[in-house]
């Protein structure tokens, strides 16, 4: 499918998805006779649907009575639902959500406007502690153009002057293991300037997870299986843990504020896995029948914020400063037995200690023209560390000793930006910005040290048409720039050795080491984003959203066999590599809305659907299924939210599809991911005025989820298949407003 046939397709089904449904409300929504108009008085920040509308920007708002439907154990679970969003991994598992279906990196996460830390997981963060999420499809100046999927914004809970003391304790259940927690959340005032918030979240969690996994070799030209193994595994795993979040705010009269904002949250975990190795052919012994593994980790993260707005007649200066600290500790100790043997064959002892810190200043002025010009500019500066001490032991002989035990890395970046936003006429609105960017990064790891620059530029344009601007229908323009810049474990990443085939012996295609590149370049995409929408009553919308990026100096990982310094014999590594041009392309529809806006006499329904439909090609990979790496061929989100009549009751279900997929990563290199389906349900019922129920199920369609990878060499084809199975989630929760 070509680039340019496939946009015309494209903007086609948005402009026909958009009429059909203007022609269904037109129908079932006369017009009134009368000419009476309706005046809608609000106050305060405004509704989700408002400033989505507002913005110049592509901007989609999910507030806190979307946030709370599901009742969520954490964030990640809140936005898999969310449009274009994709989640790696199993069903009711899953790592850094994505956008567009790209991989990692592509997506920027940024909480109160800035980026999160390193190591930072959303999978920390409890629902409670958030306000709203906001996510951006096309970048601006102001939010930084590292966001070639786009961007998604954590806005933690604000402090408004209504008075909150809400608590929530819960319990969740699955296959065996109790999940636990509670969450407190105080908002409130001190005399007339000052507003303080408070959210606090306890959980104890357990898994047991549970996969099978096969390996085959065939000769090419005999067709004869060389090696057939198959291993299966179980790993239960226990977290627990603690989340606080606080803002405290002064205001002045004329619109100066402060505002400080720490943060500290802390995770502990243990992991006990057990697997079992057969083989049913093969000239080589087992390296192992059985093998056993404790491990264990500590996750801590604390951070201040604070920010200073200052008003200097019609200009407004906004600063913001940040420090943070965080650690992570884990220790994993294996051992690998052979058939009917009590001594281990092997031993296995990994210890990591690594310690990030950064710094980050942003300066902002803004200023309103009388010309309806909204001129802003500011510059950032950011600075982080990162030190990492690391033994591996293989029966109590160091390995990889040639690094070194200590790595550590620096990361400096800066930025200046200006923007102007304008509006010719009540109809029309435009945004133009300029952004550079300059990243400066040093490694050391044993005897070796790496630096590496890289600047850009990103200009930026948006820009927003009203059919009427009383009505509710508009279209929305973006041409971009943004860029991937490669991170510091991918440009100076200590090797990391298979688990199965570590050295000083050979390995497998299947089963290769990790290791990163010091000359990795930055990737840069130029970016087109054409959408049209309409805004419904109720809250509701009806949109499509067409998206084409051009990518330069692509970044994907190709495994090669390479002579290494950490083996005598040559040995499979996986390493990220520059490999050209690529370009994706994309769909995105949503409809929200109320099931009796189109439908009269029907349930009170309220609506919710997304489907996004994706396409790519990776210029230097040739035949089919050239795709970018882990980027699925589109996803669907359907759910509804019922309100029983005459009873206390809520209920409501979601239904997440990605469909199976494969991409060929090279010439000879692979890879299958299979379907995944997710369906969620729930129910509240209002026991009082201060006190609710939830009952909450996740994830209760259950089946397996396999992925698979083939490397094809000169004289053989191996392949490698994971099938997983993850159980239903049951979680029942008491919220009381105190």
């Amino acid at each position: 499918m070509t680039k340019i046939p496939f946009m015309l397709r494209a903007t086609a089904l948005c402009l026909g998805f958009l009429s059909l449904s203007l022609s269904l409300q037109a129908q079932t929504n006369p017009p009134p006779a009368s000419t009476t108009q309706r005046v809608d008085v609000t106050s305060g920040r405004p509704s989700d649907q408002q400033e989505r509308r507002n913005s110049t920007a592509s901007k989609i708002v999910i507030g806190r009575q979307e946030l709370e439907q599901f009742g969520d154990a954490n964030t990640l679970e809140i936005l898999r639902r969310l449009p274009g969003i994709t989640m790696p991994g199993a069903p009711g598992r899953g790592g850094p959500p994505r956008m567009r279906g790209l991989g990692a990196g592509y997506t920027q996460i940024l909480m109160d406007g800035e980026r999160v830390p390193p190591g930072f997981s959303l999978e920390n963060v409890a629902p409670d502690q958030i306000e709203r999420i906001e996510i951006l499809r096309a970048p601006t100046a102001e939010t930084g153009a590292r966001a070639i999927g786009g961007t998604i914004n954590i806005v933690m809970r604000e402090g408004y002057r209504r008075r909150l003391n809400d608590v929530r304790v819960g319990l969740g259940y699955e296959r065996g293991q109790w999940q636990p927690g509670a969450s407190w959340t105080r908002n409130d005032t001190v005399g007339e300037r000052w507003i303080y918030n408070l959210t606090a979240t306890v959980f104890k969690r357990g898994t047991d997870d549970r996969n099978f996994g096969q390996t085959v070799s065939t000769d090419l030209a005999t067709g004869r299986t060389l090696l057939a193994q198959e291993e299966s595994a179980r790993a239960l795993n226990k977290r627990e843990g603690m989340n606080v979040n606080g803002r405290l705010q002064w205001r002045g009269q004329a619109g100066d504020s402060v505002l400080i904002m720490p943060m500290y949250i802390r995770s502990t975990g243990t992991t006990d896995r057990t697997s079992t190795l057969t083989q049913s052919v093969g000239s080589t012994p087992l390296p192992y029948a059985t093998s056993d593994s404790h491990g264990s980790g500590l996750f801590e993260l604390a951070r201040v914020g604070a920010n200073l707005n200052l008003r200097f007649g019609d200009t407004r200066t906004d600063w913001r400063a940040s420090v943070n600290r965080n650690r992570f500790e884990n220790e994993n100790l294996r051992r690998e037995f052979g058939t009917g043997s009590l001594s281990p064959l092997r031993v296995l002892d990994d210890e990591a200690a690594i310690a990030d810190r950064g710094a980050s200043l942003n300066f902002k002025a803004s200023r309103l023209l009388p010309n309806q010009h909204s001129l802003v500019g500011g510059f950032e500066i950011e600075n982080n560390r990162r030190d990492e001490n690391r033994i591996t032991l293989q029966n109590g002989v160091p390995l990889l000793a040639e690094f070194g035990e200590n790595v550590s890395a620096r990361s400096q970046r800066l930025a200046a930006y200006a923007q102007d936003e304008w509006s010719f006429n009540p109809q029309w609105s435009a945004y133009a910005g300029l952004r550079w960017e300059g990243i400066h990064t040093e490694g050391e790891s044993g005897l070796r040290s790496t630096s590496n620059r890289s600047s850009v530029w990103t200009p930026l344009a948006h820009t927003v048409w009203k059919f009427d601007p009383k009505g509710r229908d508009q279209i929305r323009v973006s041409l971009t720039r943004s860029y991937r810049s490669p991170t510091l474990q991918n440009l100076i990443s200590r090797p990391s050795l298979n688990v199965r085939l570590p050295a000083p012996g050979p390995n497998s295609a299947t089963q290769a080491d990790r290791a990163g590149n010091p000359d990795l370049r930055p990737e840069l995409a130029t970016g087109l984003d054409v959408a049209i929408e309409r805004y419904l009553s109720n809250g509701g919308i009806l949109s499509a959203n067409v998206f084409h990026r051009e990518l330069n100096d692509y970044i994907r990982n190709v495994t090669a066999l390479e002579n290494v310094p950490w083996s005598a014999v040559p040995r499979w590594v996986s390493r990220p590599q520059n490999v050209g041009g690529a370009y994706t392309q994309g769909v995105e529809l949503e409809a929200k809305f109320r099931l009796t806006d189109f439908v009269a006499g029907a349930p009170r329904i309220d609506v919710r659907s997304n489907l996004s439909v994706f396409n790519s090609k990776v210029d230097a990979v040739p035949g089919p299924n050239a795709r970018l790496d882990e980027q699925p061929r589109g996803t669907l989100n359907l759910g509804g939210d019922y309100r029983v009549p005459g009873l206390p009751l809520n209920i409501g279900s979601s239904v997440n599809l990605t469909p199976g997929y494969e991409t060929r990563i090279s010439e000879t290199q692979y890879r299958q991911v299979g379907l995944k389906r997710v369906w969620d349900a729930y129910a509240t019922v209002n026991l009082n005025r201060n006190t609710l129920l939830r009952l909450t199920a996740s994830n209760f369609i259950v089946r397996d989820y396999t992925t698979s990878s083939v490397v094809v060499t000169e004289a053989t084809r191996e392949a490698g298949r994971l099938v997983e199975r993850t159980p239903v989630n049951l979680r029942v929760a008491l919220e009381f407003k105190l």
